[in-house]
């Protein structure tokens, strides 16, 4: 196994795909990321010789933000509209959804399992 940025990348998947193992690099960044080092996206990972390695975390380094650094500037992000109380900040607070869906009947993966609660019995006469 390759790694770049601290990532341990397969090396029987071509080049496009095997780097968008690392967070915050899809599909279209990785293109980009090849074309700029001058690889071929069809290449295998383990196809790649040292000078294509370094070449691409150099592009990496130099133009992304990836991995951990992305990660906390998320969480930073997500942090500060909490703080400044916005209805997006509080939305994350409670754990509902943040960008206005319904939370009537669906939204589980935000709000969590369900939290059922019992009918009051009615009182025999």
């Amino acid at each position: 196994m390759a790694r770049i940025v601290g990532v341990d990348i397969p090396n029987n998947k071509r080049g496009e795909v095997a780097l968008t193992y690392i967070y915050g690099v899809g599909r279209s960044s990785a293109k980009k990321i090849l074309e700029e080092a001058g690889v071929d996206k069809d290449l295998k990972v383990q196809e790649w010789n040292d000078d294509m390695f370094q070449s691409i975390r150099n592009v990496i380094g130099s133009t992304m933000k990836v991995e951990g650094e992305l990660r906390s500037e998320t969480q930073m992000n997500i942090k500060r509209l909490m703080d400044i109380g916005c209805y997006r900040g509080i939305r994350h607070r409670i754990g509902l959804p943040v960008r206005g869906q319904s939370t009537k009947n669906n939204a589980r993966t935000r709000k969590g399992k369900r939290k059922t609660v019992a009918n009051k019995k009615k009182a025999t006469k």
